[in-house]
């Protein structure tokens, strides 16, 4: 255990133990500078905060719960997506800027998390991604802070950072066709009510028919959010379509896609145009590196963080934010025009 104090931190950022106290536990507003001088010297350092003795004392457990998707029950965490991994990065690095830490779970639908939020004396909760209202339904009677990461859910119980994703959807579809593509595929995870994907799947048939280009059913294929889903779907698209051009929903899918098609001997984009979602840092190293629609994955995680703080600060917990993130198109090499 670690004999190092706040004294010793106060000393080492010449603060004083007041501050570095305020800074440690969330207590009061301080500028940036002054925080970031506190962490520095916590871990050069290496001071242990006593959470258990702030928990029994204080009633918080500076621990933020994150719950992040499980595609399939059974089945591992999907960290395999670099989606997660980069949304994550961003929760923890930015929590522990402010005195927290994070605890990571992959529930399945029909899971009540909040027994476990409650036992743990979880602060807040980051949810990714959409789930099943009772899931709701259950968090609501932990009364514990929550804000939504890419959640189109019908309520206002709960602040939200998300993307435009109905735009996105539209600009990736119209930036085929704005490229010569009538015959579009598109290809994504489970079409849920409240997902981001039904948003992007809604804005891909709104600019088909504003360009009026016929919509039609069998070229949507769906399957699971991993790599591997994406070249089965991919095989499938060949076998069954004659299109010119694909849509995919998420980056690591996509790819699974121009993996598939340079097994088939498909050129990309000589005979195939692909377009993904996300702007994973790996869209820039594929062969050809990925055209995608871009997104602030590291800017998502932190206006959570940010949000769910004030809402913990917030001690009657009622103050609803949404925050909409900005997309942009990113070209690279794989949309051909024709």
């Amino acid at each position: 255990m670690s004999n190092i104090t706040i004294k010793d931190v106060a000393k080492e950022t010449g603060l004083s133990t007041a501050t570095v106290s305020y800074a440690i536990n969330g207590k009061k507003k301080l500028p940036e500078e002054t925080l970031k001088l506190v962490f520095d010297a916590i871990e050069k350092l290496g001071y242990v905060k006593n959470y258990s003795a702030s928990s029994l004392s204080g009633n918080t457990s500076n621990l933020i719960g994150v719950v992040i998707p499980q595609t399939e029950p059974g089945k591992a965490m999907v960290f395999e997506n670099p989606f997660y991994s980069e949304m994550l990065s961003s929760i923890e690095y930015n929590a522990r800027q402010k005195g927290y830490h994070i605890i990571v779970s992959g529930t399945n639908a029909d899971e009540k998390y909040f027994n476990l939020a409650n036992q743990r004396n979880l602060d807040g909760i980051i949810i990714i991604g959409v789930y099943p209202v009772d899931f709701y339904e259950g968090l609501k009677k932990s009364n514990i802070p929550i804000v939504l990461v890419d959640s189109y859910l019908n309520t206002h119980n709960y602040s939200m950072v998300k993307l435009d994703d109905y735009l996105g959807g539209y600009q990736a579809t119209k930036y085929l066709i704005e490229h010569g593509h009538k015959k579009i595929a598109f290809i994504s995870g489970t079409l849920k009510e409240g997902g981001v994907n039904l948003a992007r799947f809604e804005g891909y048939k709104n600019a088909l028919l504003e360009a009026g280009i016929p919509f039609l059913e069998e070229q949507v294929l769906t399957g699971t959010i991993d790599f591997e889903s994406g070249k089965a779907l991919a095989s499938e698209m060949i076998e069954k379509l004659d299109n010119t051009a694909v849509f995919c929903t998420a980056d690591i899918m996509a790819i699974g896609i121009l993996k598939k098609l340079n097994e088939m001997k498909i050129q990309v984009p000589d005979r195939m145009s692909v377009i993904g979602f996300d702007n994973l840092n790996i869209a820039n190293y594929c062969s050809p590196g990925l055209t995608t629609i871009g997104q602030d994955i590291f800017k998502k995680g932190q206006k959570a963080v940010e949000i769910l703080y004030k809402l913990i600060k917030n001690t009657d917990h009622k103050t609803i934010d949404e925050i909409i993130l900005p997309i942009e198109i990113v070209e690279r090499e794989s949309v051909k025009k024709i």
